[in-house]
């Protein structure tokens, strides 16, 4: 099932009511307001319980799947994020390899 392609509008999909620039669809930190709003009314503000819901935990690694599935990345210290964190951390840990 493909997803909906969904456009920016102009204002912060948060709810809250402010402008944003072109392109973007929250102000900052607004993204993490929201979910964790989200987390909130559906999984009682509990990210475990938000993670079992999906299938995730100790058994099942979500960030596991990042890298399986969405473009995540492993470096050599085990640690896993996008590229652009993985490179930030690399950078400041001085680590210079991808897991394999």
């Amino acid at each position: 099932m493909s997803k909906p392609r969904l456009l920016p509008t102009g204002n912060c999909w948060c709810g809250c009511g402010k402008e944003v620039g072109l392109g973007k669809f929250f102000a900052q930190g607004h993204d993490k307001t929201a979910e964790s709003a989200l987390i909130a009314l559906n999984y009682e503000g509990s990210v475990p319980h938000f993670l079992h819901a999906h299938g995730y935990g100790p058994q099942h690694s979500v960030t596991g799947d990042a890298v399986d599935k969405a473009g995540w990345q492993e470096c050599v210290c085990g640690y896993r994020g996008a590229p652009d964190s993985i490179r930030r951390h690399q950078k400041k840990s001085g680590h210079s390899g991808l897991a394999e």
